[in-house]
């Protein structure tokens, strides 16, 4: 009786203190756990989860597992599952074609061979315009420069690419054109975008109706050889380089139609008020697939976001309920332009009677910078917010720097 009393008190004194919702949750989240739902997404069986495929789908069915198995609540209009259409529109290489005239001569530039442009939001139009030199451009480097229906003619270089569309776009131009500069050392173009040959031929994806709130620039990369021969001898800055370029993309007949899929869970809370608040969290599934017999397998875009969110949906559980509500998000389509984003936006699943709050945004983790925690909007936007702030805030306690 003695030692049975004794065990016991052992025992009682050894049990650990209760634990909060917080440790709970925290011990649920393993790094063994991770690594296997990171290995399985990123595996070769599933292809790179390109938009649309059919590995697509089963790593839809694997998260949807998952939250049926820890309890969520389905929020999607299919169970889990947040359908949405897509369109594949592909260009008509026969009926596209980029020609330059300089002093009555016109030049063919192939794509795929002379010139490259992302495939993007392909759709019909043409453009042309007057070629003026405009260095980088930077915006202080288009400053003075009228680009009024014009196409400026920039060396590649460190500038953002979104740096030079903007200012180019605020001084009026229809296009830009860029080249490899003199001190330009990456790779040759036909490699560095051949990723967006093999685009251009499958097709690119827009949902149904879609259409751009503004006409989009029209970017062109030119090879080395080609852009010496237009800028001919050191070209000064705004100045005409006595030539016109006519561009025109065509779509090819006989739009394909998919069925693409979000996946969707709810952890309600209990505040009777605050529950109607939804915070949300979110990650893309999807990666670029397959091109050429390369699997591309995004392990860390966006296999890490994925399976972070994975991660919190195990915490979720075992910590419990929270007083707001809370809605995971795995969207899909992300690589071809923010598509199942887009789609859930026009058609969102929330419960009735609630409604969205925020919205945290998880995408690669780990690998490009480790040390360090890169949340957006900056300081430098406008749209910076106090959730940013509240992640700056927690970043350091956590060991990252901002």
């Amino acid at each position: 009786m003695l030692l049975r009393s004794l065990l016991a008190l052992a025992l009682l004194c050894a049990l650990p203190a209760a634990q909060t919702p917080l440790d709970r949750g925290l011990d649920a989240i393993r790094v063994e756990n991770i690594e296997a739902d990171v290995r399985f997404l990123a595996s070769d069986e599933l292809r790179g989860r390109d938009t649309p495929s059919d590995e697509l789908r089963l790593a839809a069915r694997y998260l949807r597992a998952r939250l049926m198995r820890l309890g969520f609540q389905p929020a999607g209009d299919d169970g889990y599952l947040h359908e949405y259409a897509l369109e594949a529109k592909r260009l008509d290489t026969e009926r596209s074609s980029i020609v330059l005239d300089k002093g009555g001569v016109e030049t063919e530039l192939k794509f795929g061979r002379d010139v490259f442009f992302s495939p993007g939001g392909v759709d019909d139009f043409e453009v042309s315009g007057e070629l003026v030199f405009c260095g980088r451009a930077t915006a202080e480097d288009v400053a003075g420069i009228d680009l009024a229906g014009k196409w400026a003619v920039a060396y590649d270089s460190d500038v953002p690419w979104r740096a030079r569309r903007d200012a180019v776009r605020a001084r009026g131009a229809v296009g830009i054109v860029v080249t490899p500069g003199p001190d330009y050392d990456d790779e040759p173009y036909p490699r560095r975008w051949r990723s967006w040959v093999w685009r251009a031929r499958a097709g690119s994806m827009a949902l149904p109706g879609a259409a751009a709130d503004e006409k989009p620039l029209s970017y062109l990369y030119v090879v080395r050889q080609r852009g010496a021969e237009l800028l001919g001898e050191s070209p000064a800055l705004g100045q005409s380089l006595g030539a016109t370029l006519r561009e025109t993309r065509a779509v090819a007949e006989g739009r394909e139609r998919f069925t693409v899929e979000n996946v969707c869970g709810l952890w309600p809370g209990l505040d009777p008020e605050l529950s109607k608040e939804v915070l949300i969290v979110s990650a893309h599934y999807d990666h670029v697939g397959a091109r050429e017999g390369e699997i591309y397998n995004g392990a860390d875009d966006n296999g890490s976001g994925t399976t972070g969110l994975l991660a919190l949906a195990e915490g979720l559980a075992a910590a419990g309920p929270l007083r707001r509500s809370v809605l995971l998000i795995w969207v899909s389509g992300e690589e071809k332009g923010l598509l199942g984003s887009e789609a859930w936006t026009l058609n969102p699943t929330l419960p009735p009677g609630t409604r969205a709050v925020a919205n945290v945004n998880i995408d690669m983790i780990g690998r490009n910078a480790p040390e360090k925690l890169l949340v957006t909007p900056t300081a430098a936007l406008e749209q910076y917010n106090g959730l940013v702030q509240l992640a700056e805030s927690f970043a350091a306690s956590e060991g990252f720097a901002t």
